[in-house]
């Protein structure tokens, strides 16, 4: 099977599944217009994202990676109304179409996005105290991966579920010799969840309209 059949079935599953949605289209219209990487999420991995949330009742997100906050919205309307997430991006113009794209989501009171280097920004919202995160999704620079999930376990509690995208590298993942600094990045992350007690994860590959690649669903256990 080929990429182009990934993309047809996903964009089957999609036109089945998922209705027509003109907030996210516009977001992703805006992202685009703005000159962003087409490196968001698909519309079915969204859904998971909203699906994920949901299920496990989520009340408080954290987002490691906004770019133009397509999955940001995604996230924010599993939340309660009384709900918080917070998303962190490194790039100040992602975060400015991020937070325009939130607000004409009517999401902006419930979601907000903080500008600065993940791990500095992770370290910050830390001192700070808030109450544990029930949801992690980490989709930032893959080489920081490892350091934003330790920050992702202070900031957990028993119970929180973490997802982390890009996990597979097209297959990379598996070349210990990969003088790529993403799929180095990667691996450290796998070897930092297997080397942690306190979490319980597997390890998924999709195929699709974004390509090859797959997530890590964790769950911090203690």
């Amino acid at each position: 099977m080929s990429e182009p059949t990934w993309t047809a079935v996903d964009e089957y599953f999609n036109a089945a599944l998922i209705p027509a949605d003109p907030v996210l289209d516009a977001a992703v219209q805006l992202s685009a217009a703005e000159g962003l990487p087409d490196i968001a999420v698909a519309p079915n991995q969204g859904r998971l994202l909203n699906l994920i949330a949901r299920i496990h009742g989520a009340r408080r997100i954290l987002e490691v990676g906004t770019l133009g906050g397509y999955s940001t919205i995604w996230l924010a309307r599993a939340l309660p109304a009384d709900g918080v997430l917070v998303s962190l991006e490194v790039n100040p113009h992602h975060a400015e179409v991020a937070r325009a794209n939130l607000k004409s989501a009517g999401l902006a009171e419930k979601a907000q996005v903080r500008v600065g280097r993940g791990v500095d920004s992770l370290a910050a919202l830390a001192e700070e105290r808030p109450a544990p995160f029930d949801l992690v999704f980490i989709d930032a620079d893959k080489p920081s991966n490892p350091e934003y999930l330790a920050w992702a376990l202070r900031l957990s509690r028993p119970g929180t579920v973490i997802v982390v995208d890009n996990v597979v590298r097209n297959g990379a993942v598996i070349d210990a010799a990969s003088t790529d600094p993403t799929v180095q990045g990667t691996r450290r992350l796998f070897d930092a969840i297997a080397a942690e007690p306190r979490l319980d994860a597997t390890a998924i590959q999709t195929t699709g309209v974004k390509g090859y690649d797959g997530f890590v669903l964790a769950l911090v256990n203690s």
